[in-house]
């Protein structure tokens, strides 16, 4: 598994309310599902390769 690293993160109320609802209809944690939108928009852009065994860890699921 890969090293992982704690931060603080300064977010507006609403922004947060709204990650923490679709956190909850993706039955994720709201750190898994911020992990997963960074990575999500990492890749769009070409900043993140795909790679065939990253998985989600909040579930196992591979992550498009």
């Amino acid at each position: 598994m890969a090293t992982r690293k704690s931060f603080a993160l300064r977010i507006d109320a609403k922004t947060l309310e709204a990650m923490q609802r679709w956190a909850k209809d993706d039955l994720r944690s709201l750190n898994a599902q911020i992990e997963f939108v960074l990575r999500g928009s990492l890749r769009k852009s070409g900043r993140l390769p795909r790679q065939a065994d990253d998985t989600d860890p909040s579930n196992g699921d591979s992550i498009e």
